[in-house]
Order: C-alpha cells, then structure tokens, then sequence
C-alpha cells in the first residue's frame, strides 16, 4: 500500500511530514488547496473540519484567513504531532470511516487527498455528510489516476507504470471523478466539479513527480512488472529528461455540495 495508507508504520514516519510540507510549497499545490478553501464558503465563527489533514497545513490557512475553528482528523500519530506542534490544538487522531464527532457538529467538511488512501470511500463519505449540519458545505479533493500521461519513448510501456500506480499503489487511484456522483447519491445539492491539471515538465517538481521514476521498480518487486521493463522504463525516462521531451500529467477533481 501507499505509504500515507499508515504512516505510523513506515520505516520513517516522518519523511512523510517532510513530503507533505515539499508538496505545501508548490504552487500547483497552494493554488488548489486555496479554491478547495473557498469552496467550503467560510465565514467567520463557523466552525469547520479537515478530515485527513496530514500536517495541517491547508487548516491552519483556514483558521487564519477567515477567523474560524478548525478541527483536524488524521489517522497518524506522526500527523497529529506535527499538526500540535504547528499550533493547531483541536487534532484527533481518528479513523475517518468512524469520526469521533456528533452529528450536525460543523459548518463544513473538507478531504483533500484522503479518500484514494481509504478502505471504504464510501463509508468516509456518509461520515462526513453526518457530521455536517444542514446548509453545511463538504468538499472533496483527489487526483484521478485514470487521466495520466507520460511522455517517454515506449508508450504501451508508460501506461502499463502508469496503470500499477492507479490501480496497486492506490486503494482508490481512479475514484475522484466518480466523486459528485456520490455526493448526488446521497442527496446533497449544488454539487460542482472543477478539474485541476498538474502538468510536470521539470522532473525534480513536485517532490520528483511524486516519486514517478521509483513506480516501474516498484512495481516489478511485486511482481507485476519484469525487471528489464522496469529498467527499460527508467532508461527511457531519463532519456525525456535529456532530451528536454519529459511530460507527466495527472488532473485532481475538486468537488464540493450542500448537505440538505
């Protein structure tokens, strides 16, 4: 599984703090996470809460800029240390399937990057909707992985990484434009869409594209990948690099509704 599936767990819990805060810094990243913001339609006394918050980041950018309260949730220890330390007191350590909260308790719910990671999406989802009062606004956040491309020499070769990323890195790599259905399903209204387009020509951004040169080795320690394409893939991708041809790209969607 994904590393951020249990961080706890990782041979160095808090690389992944150190990612997150990489990610913070881009501004593809920053762009996003403020319309994500924006989307929650926040005003000032309302309270709201960042379900897989990770370092917290994008909560504490809410709680300053619109004078609110807001509560984060995360499954990681690690995460809820570096949220602590970063002065954001409400912070649970919680499963999102199950949030510690009652029902109607927020004025707004926010999951950016939480729900690929997920056992059951689905459950995290009604959780959410619970814990939202009416009028109340949830926005959901997630790169579908079903909308990449890759640039190197051997095409069918970058769709085969390409697909191990999207469906074994990932429990739910392809979700997120599934995601307003869903909302719909369950009776919330104004539901919008926004795609969002990360584009990578320069492979050291992005905390190196996400880690994409590593997925063809990756995938053929698992077994899903013979060793010399996974070889061949790396060679190629250096080759995009030198050759100034390297282009990756993946679109997050970013959906957000009103609880009835």
């Amino acid at each position: 599984m994904h590393g951020f599936t249990d961080v706890d767990r990782q041979s160095d819990p808090n690389s992944w703090v150190d990612v997150l805060d990489r990610l913070t810094e881009e501004p593809f990243y920053r762009a996003y996470q403020q319309r994500v913001r924006q989307l929650l339609h926040p005003a000032p006394g309302r309270r709201y809460v960042d379900v897989g918050a990770g370092t917290g980041a994008s909560a504490a950018q809410l709680k300053d800029e619109h004078g609110v309260s807001v509560a984060t949730v995360d499954y990681a220890l690690t995460m809820a240390a570096a949220r602590q330390a970063r002065g954001l007191t409400q912070s649970t350590v919680a499963d999102a399937h199950h949030l510690p909260f009652l029902s109607d308790s927020f004025d707004g719910a926010w999951a950016d990057r939480t729900l690929q990671h997920l056992a059951d999406p689905h459950a995290a989802i009604k959780e959410l909707i619970r814990v939202v009062r009416p009028n109340g606004r949830i926005v959901l956040a997630d790169p579908d992985y079903d909308t990449q491309v890759l640039d190197i020499a051997d095409q069918s070769l970058a769709r085969r990484v390409l697909r191990f990323r999207a469906d074994v890195l990932l429990r739910n790599g392809t979700l997120a434009h599934q995601h307003a259905g869903l909302l719909a399903a369950h009776g919330l209204v104004d539901v919008t869409t926004e795609p969002r387009t990360l584009l990578v020509r320069n492979p050291t951004a992005v905390d190196n594209v996400l880690g994409l040169r590593s997925w063809a080795a990756t995938a053929a320690q698992r077994g899903v990948l013979d060793p010399a394409d996974a070889r061949a893939f790396e060679d190629q991708f250096d080759d995009a690099v030198v050759a100034h041809r390297f282009t990756y790209a993946v679109t997050f969607f970013l959906t957000a509704a009103t609880v009835t």
